[in-house]
């Protein structure tokens, strides 16, 4: 009989990372990987951003084209769902079928929170997770002009915001709190952002709550806010957050909080299972703390500690956490965490749309965020990695050099 695979649900960016870390790796067994969607693997951020604004085609999605998976020897299953995980038999259920495994990676990422309101199942509401949504949506905004609506200011929201608003279309930005990506950045960046989507025509409206969204007699949409205003649209785009896929995980009696709970190694409560990605609340040694990611960085780093670990050869994961955003001209990258912050530092001109945030606690650098600064983004991944001190003067100094503190 053939020998069990390795087994690796979820054929995102995880899921691939997975794959090719172990082959490269000196793994030479089986090794399967599973994914829902028909499509090969590919990338999702370029989904809100160039494939929108820059009709990008769906080749320069994928990851790896169609022969990377014949050459390396994946058994490459996909648009099949895993209904069941067996720990205790090491099986899994693909489309009806039992499979036995060696060992089992999950990488089935998370879907988009839906928003609960009368309404939202109508026609022209959509969400953007996959290539299919993508494509919807690009597919609307090229049928002429269009009277957008994104309901949640933070990436998602803001991107479709910005890539519509590129393409000529009217757009209106609905955010519930009371500034722009509240979750993530400080009061300063969320304030340039809501100017810099105002100074290129798009609507923002804060503390606006939706309570229902209805068909108007011309056929259009309207969005009814808790306090009474309606906002007319011929397209909705709703990002209000995501939620980890880990109900298969938690049905299979891993432990899930969440997201499906792994150590600093990608281990899940079974030792025969790793985990890794948008689906994984983790522990990041570095920063001594548990969180749920849902960022590219994360998904690859944590695949390569989860195929370390199924390798034989674990270490811990300890890389610090980076994002990106594309809105506009504006690149904002972020890396660390801006949660806990006592002290802010600011590097650069808000007004000539180039300049850092930097966040202490306790006088410890924890985060940065950049606005067309890249280099000041670079040196901060390692200012933050190596706990290096950090002086006020040299951070308002433009003229430093940042890579002179390392």
């Amino acid at each position: 009989m053939a020998e069990p695979p390795i087994i690796v649900v979820g054929a995102g960016q995880a899921g691939l990372q997975i794959v090719d870390s172990l082959r490269r790796g000196g793994y030479s067994g089986r090794l399967m990987l599973i994914g829902d969607e028909k499509s090969l693997p590919y990338q999702r951020p370029p989904l809100s951003k160039q494939y929108m604004s820059e009709n990008m085609s769906d080749d320069r999605l994928l990851f790896r084209p169609a022969d990377y998976y014949e050459k390396k020897g994946v058994e490459l299953i996909l648009g099949e769902q895993v209904s069941a995980i067996d720990t205790q038999a090491r099986t899994v259920v693909i489309d009806g079928q039992t499979c036995e495994y060696a060992k089992l990676a999950i990488t089935t990422g998370a879907s988009v929170r839906h928003i609960p309101v009368p309404g939202a199942e109508l026609e022209g509401v959509c969400y953007l997770r996959s290539v299919e949504d993508a494509q919807y949506i690009r597919t609307q905004l090229s049928s002429g002009p269009q009277r957008v609506a994104a309901i949640g200011g933070g990436f998602i929201g803001l991107e479709i915001a910005a890539s519509a608003r590129e393409l000529g279309h009217s757009v209106t930005v609905i955010e519930a709190q009371d500034r722009l990506m509240a979750r993530v950045v400080a009061p300063l960046v969320s304030e340039y952002f809501g100017d810099l989507h105002r100074s290129h025509g798009v609507e923002v409206l804060l503390d606006a709550a939706v309570s229902g969204i209805e068909r108007a007699d011309d056929d259009s949409l309207i969005v009814d806010l808790t306090d009474g205003r309606r906002i007319s649209a011929d397209l909705i785009v709703v990002g209000i957050g995501s939620i980890p896929h880990s109900a298969l995980a938690e049905a299979a009696g891993l432990t899930c909080n969440n997201g499906i709970v792994v150590d600093e190694f990608a281990q899940t409560s079974d030792p025969n299972v790793v985990a890794a990605g948008d689906c994984t609340m983790h522990k990041n040694a570095r920063l001594n703390v548990s969180h749920r990611l849902e960022s590219v960085q994360n998904a690859v780093d944590q695949a390569k500690i989860a195929a370390a670990t199924l390798l034989g050869e674990p270490k811990p994961y300890e890389q610090v956490p980076w994002f990106w955003s594309d809105q506009f001209d504006a690149k904002l990258q972020m890396v660390g965490s801006s949660v806990g912050f006592d002290r802010t530092v600011l590097r650069g001109s808000i007004a000539d749309g180039e300049f850092s945030v930097f966040y202490f606690n306790d006088g410890v650098l924890i985060g940065v965020d950049s606005v067309n600064r890249p280099s000041d983004h670079v040196t901060s991944r390692k200012l933050i990695a190596n706990r290096t001190a950090v002086s006020d003067d040299v951070l308002t100094d433009i003229e430093q050099n940042l890579k002179t503190l390392l």
